[in-house]
């Protein structure tokens, strides 16, 4: 299993890359999309990228937690938690071990 991790760097490179236009332009493009997809899970929306997965908020409520080492219960707060549910096209191709 590979140790590598893709950065906004790597995207922005592969932009550069693929499309044809400059750094610079690749860097804003991938900023401006992380915005927007961070303002819209921020909103409560759903973001669907097709063929690779849904992001969405969920709340979660309040509720008792226990200390696994000492067994004393804690309380754990209302939160709001970030999911993903990837697309079966993604498990597959995940599964597969295919790299495109």
């Amino acid at each position: 299993m590979s140790e590598r991790t893709l950065t906004r760097m790597d995207l922005s490179e592969a932009v550069f890359r693929e499309v044809g236009l400059s750094r610079n332009e690749s860097a804003d493009l991938v900023e401006t999309v992380l915005d927007l997809m961070s303002s819209a899970l921020v909103r409560g929306e759903h973001v669907k990228i097709s063929s690779f997965g849904t992001f969405s908020v969920r709340d979660k409520n309040a509720r008792v937690g226990r200390n696994p080492k000492t067994g004393e219960e804690v309380p754990i707060t209302p939160r709001r938690v970030l999911t993903f549910r990837p697309s079966h096209l993604m498990k597959e191709r995940v599964a597969a071990g295919k790299k495109s």
